[in-house]
């Protein structure tokens, strides 16, 4: 079986799928208009996110039995159109759960701690102990929505600091442990502290978190967001956080991550969002570590072959 592989992967990936017998063709820098020209010839595509998986692309691929998806989301992928065509759909979030839920940790203690601010203020010579004094996580109660592989992997990293943990999943039931709380939404609004997103995007989850649901929130909460930036919309977090319903935003994502691409009330917008004090940006790395790139390719080539789980420890 051929596979192409049309986005940049640790390199491990080409040993591991060659291992398994497959033929690989490792072609990072392909274009989209390249790519219809031959993928015909191939029964496997390895993908991170460089080009839409849909229809018209995918009419071209006829001996196509399998996507590999090198990451979480499926946001971007026909769906309907690969079921139909009983092409098997593979991707990762067993691969960087750990580290998107210890980024979601370290975004949280930098916040609460003022890491980015007081390490700017020393190195101009400012030693502000007052105004740099810390909030603890102990005590808190923390949200999570969407309890799948990245929701499950936050509350274990959560359990040594001693917060409560309420968690919700449409989709899923019977979760609940000596940890962490099982819970309807609701409960989350009237209780959270801390929300933190985990819910793939899907028409169902786009722009949910509108002024009415955040206004549902009995207090002020942190909100974090790592899973897609088209859950919020930039003019609903500046209306929260102008409202104080949302007393800080750490956000990995961004309703429009292609600066060059904003419209011109997204750029003012986000101009008002850079601009404030109690907001967090990272540039959509929360799952993007040096061993969560390795062991991507791991997960996927074990899914592709039918020898998932395998050992991760």
């Amino acid at each position: 079986m051929k596979v192409l592989i049309i986005d940049q992967m640790h390199p491990s990936i080409v040993p591991l799928l060659e291992k398994e017998g497959f033929e690989v063709d490792y072609q990072p820098q392909i274009s989209r208009k390249e790519l219809l020209e031959c993928l015909a010839e191939y029964h496997g595509l390895v993908i991170r996110s460089k080009t839409p998986m849909d229809k018209p692309l995918l009419e071209h691929a006829h001996k196509l039995r399998f996507i590999a998806r090198a990451g979480a989301g499926l946001d971007n992928i026909d769906l309907d159109y690969l079921e139909s065509r009983g092409v098997a759909l593979h991707h990762a979030p067993e691969g960087n759960r750990d580290a998107v839920a210890e980024h979601v940790i370290g975004m949280l203690l930098a916040f609460f701690n003022q890491l980015p601010k007081a390490d700017a203020q020393v190195r101009k010579g400012i030693w502000d102990r007052e105004g740099n004094r810390g909030i603890e996580l102990a005590g808190k109660t923390v949200g999570i929505f969407g309890f799948g592989n990245m929701g499950r992997a936050l509350a274990q990293r959560l359990q040594g600091f001693e917060v409560k943990i309420l968690a919700y999943d449409k989709y899923k039931k019977g979760f609940g442990n000596q940890w962490v709380e099982e819970c309807s939404f609701q409960r989350i609004q009237e209780e959270a502290d801390i929300l933190s997103l985990h819910v793939p995007l899907t028409p169902e989850t786009k722009y949910m978190f509108s002024p009415g649901i955040i206004e549902g929130f009995r207090k002020p909460f942190y909100l974090v967001n790592t899973a897609r930036g088209e859950l919020i919309k930039f003019d609903a977090l500046n209306e929260a956080l102008q409202n104080k319903k949302i007393k800080g935003a750490l956000l990995d994502v961004l309703e429009n991550e292609k600066f060059q691409t904003l419209s011109s009330s997204q750029k003012l917008s986000f101009q008002r969002l850079a601009g404030r004090d109690n907001v967090m940006f990272s540039p959509h790395v929360a799952g993007w570590t040096f061993e969560s790139y390795e062991k991507i390719n791991q997960v996927l080539v074990a899914k592709i072959t039918g020898k998932w789980p395998i050992d991760q420890t």
